[in-house]
């Protein structure tokens, strides 16, 4: 199962994590310091919707900002 808008095509965004430890300079602390990165992947939001194409209803995976938008017709 693919994890991608059939509207717009918005997919997987690949970043990062940081694990942080310390107080901040501003809070009275000498630093807040990074103790470990690891990476992870930010998926879209999708949502099987049903719409109606050339008069027959068919379902797609749609993220939720395309829907808010208004680009699919939700039967």
């Amino acid at each position: 199962m693919s994890r991608i808008c059939d509207i717009c095509g918005k997919g997987p965004v690949f970043g990062g994590s940081f694990c942080r430890r310390g107080m901040a300079k501003k809070k009275g602390g000498v630093g807040i310091n990074i103790t470990g990165r690891s990476k992870r992947v930010f998926y879209p939001n999708l949502q099987v919707v049903r719409i109606k194409k050339d008069s027959e209803s068919i379902k797609i995976k749609a993220c939720t900002g395309c829907i808010k938008a208004g680009k699919t017709i939700i039967v």
